[in-house]
């Protein structure tokens, strides 16, 4: 079963909320041994997920976000009387 890229985005985004959830959490308490190696371990999967939501997303369409950017803040430019 091949899930659609919409679906692997949100998964990636629930799972980079959980583990960031968990390492805030753990956080409170780094002088617990099993709760250091919870944060060190949740904080590794936070890095994991950002990365795979990260690859989630195509080149091309990073170029279309940058060139429209680019003509919005032209776009200011022109819209500020001097």
């Amino acid at each position: 079963m091949k899930f659609d890229k919409e679906v692997q985005r949100e998964a990636a985004k629930i799972g980079m909320t959980a583990t960031l959830g968990v390492t805030v959490a753990t956080s409170l308490f780094m002088k617990n041994k099993t709760a250091k190696k919870a944060h060190i371990i949740a904080g590794s999967a936070f890095c994991g997920f950002a990365l795979w939501h990260t690859f989630l997303y195509d080149s091309k369409n990073k170029k279309k976000i940058e060139n429209v950017d680019k003509k919005e803040k032209k776009e200011e430019k022109v819209l500020i009387p001097s």
